[in-house]
């Protein structure tokens, strides 16, 4: 048995308990966890943003080390360290054939299994996002496994499951940001931690963080931004002042609110991009009239995973990180236990700190 952060129904709280995994099976690995990060999106599955069956195990940006294979497993051995991949590719369907494996018809199909039972009762659990990482052991798809390049932290090779992921693709696939050009990130929580240092490492210039709370400047500045705005209703305006009227060449919204899409969007020159990572409700709805459609010409595109793909983009980013371009350890400004998911959720909502880390 192993303990877990059990989502019993969509706006429950949390519950700590044992659970019964299995033998990995055909297809499975068995992996211990070292940490997992406490993603926004996990508390969009908590409340019902995003919908998952329930009653499930949690958490989707995790690594930690394989304990065990099924048959037919071959690309991980016993005692490897991984990084989980919550959005695995089939391969097959039309996105996939396309190459936008981030965009995967079949990626998700592993959330409506049943993975595991809880010792208490024998009542079935589903794994969350595929990988149910807020548990001390999880079993998994090998398609959910990535081997952990070489010289990188386990503990903080979790980050790379998503929030890394899903900045620097923001930046370097959907936006495509040049050197020289000017970039605002709009939420500085890990993943707009992790777009801050990706457009520096992409080599923008001026590059403006903006966040409701003043107390976040340290830490977006310590991550490559050059200019902190604390977000308000003259915020599009202090963006374009601050880049000689004109606005930035990208803007990237990672809080999933309408204001602040429309906002991003206004914050950007003529002909400037705006991408969204943010997951926002059905209740957020973002408005635009036709002349200023055609006046201003930008482009607005949501993105899905940093549009990335975690089999060749993890490599990329363990260079990085070798290299010292990408700081994982500084996105993290809380570690904790499996108990205090709650605290981060909490956190969340009232906009405090980078990323939470659970260690296990």
């Amino acid at each position: 048995m192993v303990r877990a952060a059990v989502l019993p129904a969509v706006g429950a709280p949390l519950e700590i308990a044992e659970i019964d995994l299995p033998d990995p099976g055909p297809g499975q690995v068995r992996i211990r966890l070292a940490a997992a990060g406490v993603c926004h999106s996990d508390l969009s599955l908590s409340n019902g943003t995003m919908r998952v069956p329930v009653p499930a195990v949690l958490g989707h940006e995790g690594a930690g080390t394989v304990v065990s294979v099924g048959e037919g497993v071959t690309h991980v051995a016993p005692g490897d360290p991984v990084i989980l991949n919550w959005a695995p590719s089939c391969g097959t369907c039309h996105a996939c054939t396309l190459g936008e494996v981030w965009l995967c018809a079949n990626a998700l199909n592993g959330a409506a299994d049943v993975y595991a039972h809880r010792a208490s009762d024998g009542s079935d659990l589903h794994p969350g996002l595929n990988v149910a990482a807020f548990a001390e052991e999880t079993v998994v798809a090998a398609s959910c496994v990535l081997p952990l390049p070489e010289g990188i932290p386990l503990t903080d090779a979790a980050l790379l499951g998503c929030a890394v992921l899903t900045g620097y693709g923001a930046i370097h696939h959907s936006a495509q940001v040049r050197e020289g050009e000017t970039v605002a990130v709009f939420g500085v929580g890990g993943v707009g931690l992790s777009t801050l240092q990706s457009a520096r490492i992409a080599g923008a210039t001026t590059i403006v963080a903006v966040d409701v709370s003043s107390e976040k400047e340290e830490l977006a500045r310590a991550a490559g931004a050059t200019d902190y705005v604390v977000a308000s209703e003259n915020t599009a305006r202090e963006i374009r002042t601050l880049t000689g009227k004109q606005g930035v060449d990208v803007a990237v919204e990672c809080v999933g609110r309408a204001v602040t899409i429309r906002t991003a969007w206004e914050s950007t020159r003529r002909g400037g991009r705006t991408t969204v990572v943010g997951i926002g409700g059905k209740d957020q709805q973002v408005t635009f009239n036709a002349l200023e459609l055609f006046h201003w010409g930008r482009t607005l595109s949501g993105c899905v995973y940093g549009n990335s793909d975690p089999a060749k983009d993890v490599p990329v980013l363990a260079e990085h990180v070798r290299a010292g371009r990408l700081d994982l350890g500084s996105l993290v400004t809380e570690r904790i236990a499996l108990d205090g998911i709650p605290g981060a959720f909490e956190n969340m909502v009232a906009g405090k700190g980078g990323r939470a880390l659970v260690i296990f």
